[in-house]
């Protein structure tokens, strides 16, 4: 079985490609001999099958255990399609968490670490043209807190807020074939004041005298096409949009930004040629949306008007792959389900999401807070790998539109003295800086729950609104988010909303996590922030709940938790394996209730 068919990767596609997705050999190495003992090269010590891009603690990689095995090995045999000869043949790898090392044919070929993001690499030069063995040992320290893990528990059996963790591939894999020059990168940055949009590539190999035509179509229809000789790897090319004929009369009055409302998108392909015109070397289709997004006024502007936030906290875990979708169309119905709810957008929480879901957020129009895995304790060396992390997930999902904010730290995960340490304050301050220094099309929330530093949102979290009878505790809760003196001074985890030595700057105020009720609507039993016994009972203390925020004077946007139940957590929309717990449409008539669209 063909597990995850899809093109995994959506913003630049190639249409040649393999999919090494399915039935892979493996075995668990707990005395990490595979090295001294030559596994790479043994297909004899792989004892057991595994379904990819399925961890083995989840139940669709059909092996499905959850205790510690911090090394192991996949192997698998394929055949390189004989018309790719003569061209380079690249392998690529979604993700594969934590630490990997790539062997091919025996041979080593390349060490990557960082969980959550994906790698490259041309093997060309080790196949043989016959049956190929791709090997990848995997080292995942099930312990270890100061790798960027999020919600994946250092402890066997999951518990609280901590979920069974994913070791090895949980991403497609994948082979593509490409001349001896193609296309490595591609970054565009919408202009939306201008009519700009901004296209950077780079060429891998022999770009001498090449050319690189770009065509950018809207709606079917081609809107621009410029030719940039090559001369050196690195290209940036702006091509303005607004003098151009086709907007100046068929689509002048119908709009063409991106927006949840609105996701207009424009396809882009890029063609590498010969300058003279004949051989073509390599082509890719990509997409991008004309987005701005900026704060002023207290506000956050979403294309140069005030834009009120209504998202909800996506965990993105499935009862039967955790972090991985068990299809592509789970991605697309997570985001339906949630626009039927009345929500616009995710805090997608403590994981970078499949690029599937990135795709299907920009076609539905659907904003999305981008967040990376924590680390649960500090160090240098924790710091440094979120860090290239970081570096990383901005260069895989620069492009997509739907993306608005990014999110480095939560909650003081793995800083839990920032109020005060300057060396914490400073690793938030550099991941606020460096995210900017990288992108600087997007907002950037420090510490998103309290004790802020640098922030371009003031992201707060306050889950005490009480159960229905506690109506003292709803009222000081009521009273907390009412007025930005109000919400500032509130300590609603009994910490501050800055760090020390920091303060309030007149940033929009979100509250970016609440709510959070446990109501048991199938067999799962478990734990929320406050709880109910049926549906009716459910839709009400929701609506009590978001009441509270829509009367609020200085809120410009909020976060609920949360989507859907996670293991022991019932305080979802959904259950688990996402069938609504109640009327979707009772909680849409709610979001849709009134909210002030200006701040004053």
């Amino acid at each position: 079985m063909n597990y995850r068919p899809e093109y995994p990767r959506p913003q630049f596609v190639r249409k040649e490609w393999l999919n090494l997705n399915g039935e892979w050999d493996f075995a668990f190495d707990d005395e990490n001999v595979g090295v001294r003992e030559k596994w790479f090269n043994n297909g004899d010590a792989f004892n057991r099958k595994i379904n990819v891009p399925f961890a083995y603690q989840s139940k669709l990689s059909g092996i499905h255990d959850s205790t510690f095995h911090d090394h192991v090995w996949y192997r698998r045999e394929c055949s390189v399609p004989a018309d790719w000869k003569g061209k380079r043949i690249l392998l690529h790898f979604g993700a594969v968490d934590y630490r990997a090392w790539i062997y091919v044919n025996g041979q080593f070929a390349r060490f990557h670490e960082g969980g959550h993001t994906p790698f490259s690499l041309d093997i060309t030069d080790l196949l043989s043209w016959g049956a190929e063995s791709i090997v990848v040992r995997v080292e995942d320290p099930s312990t270890d807190e100061t790798i960027p893990r999020g919600k994946q528990f250092w402890v066997e059996k999951s518990d609280a807020i901590w979920y069974t963790r994913t070791t090895g591939i949980w991403q497609t894999v994948w082979l593509e074939p490409v001349g001896k020059a193609s296309l490595s990168k591609l970054r565009v940055t919408p202009d939306i004041d201008h009519g700009d949009v901004i296209a950077e590539f780079e060429v891998d190999g022999d770009f001498t005298q090449k050319c690189v035509e770009i065509d950018i179509s809207f709606k079917g229809e081609r809107v621009a096409r410029d030719t940039i000789d090559i001369t050196e790897p690195y290209t940036k090319r702006a091509i303005n949009l607004y003098n151009r004929k086709i907007f100046r009369t068929s689509f002048h009055h119908i709009g063409w930004n991106w927006s949840p409302e609105s996701p207009n998108l424009f396809d882009v392909k890029l063609t590498l040629k010969d300058s003279g015109g004949g051989t073509i070397y390599d082509e890719v289709e990509s997409y991008f949306g004309m987005r701005k997004i900026h704060t002023e006024n207290r506000m956050v502007y979403l294309n140069n008007k005030p834009y009120y936030q209504k998202l909800v906290l996506d965990q993105g875990y499935w009862p039967g792959g955790l972090l991985t979708a068990p299809s592509d169309e789970e991605f697309k119905k997570d985001i339906e389900l949630a626009k039927e709810m009345g929500f616009n957008g995710c805090r997608k929480h403590q994981k970078v999401e499949d690029p599937r879901f990135l795709y299907w957020a920009d076609r539905l129009g659907f904003l999305v807070w981008g967040e990376c895995a924590a680390f649960p304790s500090y160090s240098e060396d924790a710091a440094a790998r979120l860090t290239k992390e970081w570096i990383e997930i901005i260069e895989r999902d620069y492009n997509h539109p739907s993306i608005v904010a990014w999110v480095p730290v939560n909650e003081s995960w793995g800083v839990p003295f920032i109020k005060n340490n300057k060396q914490q304050q400073h690793h938030s301050l550099a991941m606020y800086h460096l995210i900017h220094s990288v992108d600087p099309t997007r907002l950037v929330i420090s510490n998103d729950g309290w004790e802020l530093t640098k922030t371009d949102i003031c992201a707060i979290h306050n889950y005490n609104h009480g159960n229905n009878e506690e109506t003292s505790k709803y009222e000081e809760f009521k009273e907390s988010l009412s007025t930005k003196e109000n919400l500032l001074n509130s300590k609603p985890a009994l910490r501050g909303i800055y760090a020390d030595g920091f303060e309030y700057h007149g940033e929009p105020i979100l509250l970016t996590e609440f709510g959070g009720i446990a109501y048991k609507a199938g067999e799962d039993s478990g734990w929320g922030y406050t709880s109910v016994k049926d549906e009716f009972e459910f839709v009400e203390d929701y609506r009590r709940v978001m009441e509270a925020v829509f009367a609020s004077k200085a809120l410009h946007g909020f976060c609920y938790t949360q989507l859907t139940d996670v293991e022991q957590e019932i305080n979802g929309l959904l259950t688990y394996d996402r069938k609504p717990k109640c009327e979707l449409s009772k909680i849409k008539e709610i979001n849709t209730m009134w909210h002030p669209t200006i701040i004053k």
